[in-house]
Parts: structure tokens; sequence; C-alpha cells
């Protein structure tokens, strides 16, 4: 059985197995990705699952000692998969959906509800058949370019940003958290329409949703207060609510989030 002999030849191996969008410069190696979620169940890596060779990666593959397929499953686009699979090409599909804007809970390479959902809605975004199962049409889908915001837009606040877009632990952050206190004065992104201004029961908490052109939704969640209303028309800088904790947040801040068509998208290259 040939061994795993270091980490250059490793991503070398992944790397062959997949060719990734040009313009996907931040996301990591779907394949690297399914090798981290089962480094995981191994209890070998506490790491994120970002499809990046970092030194924890190299480190969990040093004591692994396996083969890399192995460890890597099959390969996305090798058989039909439906609700109830399991292995490293789900964990590649699930990661390639949440980087297309449909995260799915925990990538972890089981085919759950969750998966299916956000399946659902990416065929119905890409304008393919909505059936639930991936096959070659969806694969090829999902080995295009990621979507990205086509207008540019404000800051809702001048903040550091405390949690970035992109993979989270085994999850992914469909936004930017932007770090401020309380109260802090959370303004609109872009010219646009109040079509949501309430609280959810998911976490968000305090929401208010803004629709813009292009298809483009921003949203400001966990506010402590809302002070737009529905239907109102805003521009740059409006006023619409105010920096809180409500909904699932650990402490005050701003998730905001940038959809394109319903996918959630990078806001970061958008934002001037």
């Amino acid at each position: 059985m040939t061994r795993l002999v270091g980490l250059a030849a490793i991503v070398a191996s992944v790397g062959a197995s997949f060719a990734q969008p040009a313009s996907a410069a931040t996301m990591g190696n779907p394949r690297l990705a399914a090798v981290q979620v089962a480094l995981r169940a191994k209890r070998l890596y506490a790491g994120t699952v970002d499809g990046f060779d970092g030194p924890q990666t190299a480190a969990a593959l040093r004591k692994a000692g396996v083969t890399l397929g192995a460890l890597a499953g099959p390969e996305l686009g090798s058989r039909p998969l439906g609700l109830g699979a399991t292995d490293g090409d789900v964990v590649e599909l699930q990661f390639l959906l949440a980087w297309h804007g449909f995260p799915n809970g925990t990538i972890d390479g089981g085919f759950g509800p969750h998966v299916e959902a956000a399946l659902l809605r990416f065929q119905r975004w890409a304008g393919l058949p909505t059936v639930g199962v991936v096959g070659p049409e969806t694969v090829a889908a999902l080995q295009t370019a990621v979507p990205t915001c086509p207008i540019p837009l404000a800051w809702p606040l001048h903040a550091s940003i405390s949690s970035p877009f992109g993979p989270r632990g085994a999850g992914f952050h469909p936004g930017l958290d932007l770090a401020a206190g309380p109260g802090t004065p959370v303004y609109a992104a872009a010219v646009g329409r109040v079509v949501f201004a309430g609280s959810t029961t998911g976490g968000y908490g305090n929401l208010v949703v803004v629709q813009h052109t292009h298809g483009v939704t921003t949203m400001y969640a966990h506010l402590s207060r809302i002070l737009a209303t529905e239907g109102e028309p805003v521009t740059v800088g409006s006023l619409l609510g105010l920096v809180g904790a409500t909904g699932e947040a650990t402490g005050p801040h701003l998730h905001f989030e940038v959809r394109v068509r319903d996918a959630a998208v990078d806001p970061l290259p958008a934002l001037r």
C-alpha cells in the first residue's frame, strides 16, 4: 500500500483531481476539504474545513498514515448523489454548494435534508431541473466561478471584521460579522427598498433586508433596534437600525450578508 510521504505530494495529487474556478481565488480545494473531514472523523484534525494545506492539516496527515484515496473517498461526479449518500464526494458537494452561496449545515460528508434543500435551491438558481439528485449537469455548474456582487456597496458601519465570509469550523459563514458596540448605527449599503424589517425566529434575530438592482439584496442582522419600515425607499447611508445581539449571537455585532438571486456572496470585494 502506498503511503503518504509529504504534504507537497498530497496537495499535488488532490489538486490534479479538481479544476478550481479561476475567480474563486480564496476558495480551497474541495478534495482536500474531504481529506480534512476524514481527518476530523479520526480525531486527528480540529481545524477549519477550508481545503487549504495549512500546518494543522499537514500535522494531521503525518499522523494518519493512510492512502490519499482512503481519506478523500470517491470524487464528485463519479456517481449520482442523493439523499442518504455519504463519503468524500458528498463533502465536495457540500463545500462547493456553500461557496456558490448555499450553505448546508455541518460539512460532514452526509447527504441529509439540509444538503438536499441547498441543492434544490442551487439547481433552481442555476436553471437546472430541481430534482435533488447530483448528476453531470449539477457537477458542471458547481465547477463554474462562484457568484459575486455586481453592484458597489458602502460599508454599513465602520468596524473591524470579526468573522469573514467563508469556512468556519466545519460550517460556512455566509456573510461578514462587523464588531461594534451595542447601539452603533447601521446604514444602508446601496440604494434600494426595504423588503423586510422585523424579528425572525431563526438565528438572525432582528433583521432588515433591502432589495437593490441586479437581483442583489443586503441583510442586516442581530439588531437591537430596527429603525426602518417595510416598503421604505433608502439610499446609501440611510439609517436602518442599531447594532445588537439578538438571535443566535454570542455578543453585539452586525452580521452583514449579501445575496444575488438568493445566493450568498462575499461582500468584501464590492465594498468601497
